[in-house]
C-alpha cells in the first residue's frame, strides 16, 4: 500500500534536539567572542588575578556561556542520543553515552560555579586553586566527551558522517583532555581543533536526532 505524501513524516527544523544543538554552538561562540582574558595553564595566582582585574563581569559571563548553558545542552543531547542508540539496538553504546554525557554535563556545571567564584576572587592563592581546578576538570570533561564520541561512532543511531565526526572527536578531544588534566601549556593549542569538532558533533547530532521529531 502506498503512503501518501501527506502521511509521510516530514523533517522539522524547530525540535528540542535541533534547537539544543544549535544553541550549544551559539552559546560557545558568543562566550569566546567576549574576549575575556585567558591566562596560561601554568599561570601563577598573582598573574591570574592581574589578568582578570577589571574584567570580572566579562569573565563571569564567559563562564556562563561556555560552561553553564552548555552543561544543559550536553545533558539534553546525551540523553536523546542514548535513547536513539537504545532504539537502534545499541544498548551498550546507549549506556556509555548516557553515563559519559552525564559526567561531562555535571563537570561543566561545576566549572561554571568555580568560574563564577574565580571571577570575584582577588586572593592569589584562591585564584590559583580555582583556576587550576577548573582546567583539570576541563581535562576530565574532555575525556568523558571522548567516550561519548567513541560510543556514538560505533552505534547506528547517527548518520555516517556524524559517526566519523564522533570518531575524530574522540581522538582529538582525548589528546586535549590529557593536556588540560596535566596542565601541559606547550600543547594547549590541541584544544582548538577539539573544540571545533565538539561544536560540529553536538550541533549535528541535535539536528539529526530532531530531523523527524522522533
Amino acid at each position: 500500500m502506498n503512503i501518501s505524501a501527506a502521511a509521510r513524516p516530514r523533517p522539522r527544523a524547530l525540535t528540542v534536539p535541533a534547537v539544543t544543538g544549535v544553541a550549544y554552538a551559539l552559546s560557545w561562540v558568543a562566550g569566546l567572542s567576549l574576549g575575556a582574558p585567558s591566562p596560561k595553564l601554568t599561570a601563577s595566582g598573582s598573574e591570574i588575578v592581574a589578568a582578570f582585574a577589571g574584567h570580572e563581569s566579562v569573565v563571569a559571563v564567559q563562564f556562563a556561556l561556555t560552561e553553564g548553558l552548555p552543561a544543559a545542552g550536553l545533558a539534553i543531547v546525551s540523553v536523546l542520543l542514548a535513547r536513539a542508540a537504545r532504539r537502534d539496538g545499541s544498548g551498550g553504546a546507549a549506556r556509555t553515552v548516557g553515563i559519559a554525557g552525564a559526567i561531562a554535563a555535571t563537570i561543566s556545571l561545576i566549572q561554571f560555579v568555580l568560574g563564577a567564584a574565580l571571577s570575584r576572587t582577588t586572593a592569589p592563592g584562591t585564584a590559583h586553586l580555582l583556576f587550576q581546578a577548573g582546567d583539570r576538570l576541563d581535562g576530565a570533561k574532555m575525556l568523558a566527551l571522548a567516550v561519548v564520541g567513541a560510543a556514538a561512532a560505533v552505534s547506528g543511531a547517527l548518520p555516517r558522517r556524524l559517526r566519523y565526526t564522533g570518531a575524530a572527536l574522540a581522538v582529538s578531544i582525548a589528546a586535549s583532555g590529557v593536556v588540560y588534566l596535566f596542565l601541559l601549556q606547550s600543547l594547549a593549542l590541541l584544544a582548538a581543533p577539539a573544540l571545533i569538532l565538539l561544536l560540529v558533533f553536538v550541533t549535528g547530532t541535535g539536528i539529526a536526532l530532531g530531523r523527524y521529531g522522533r
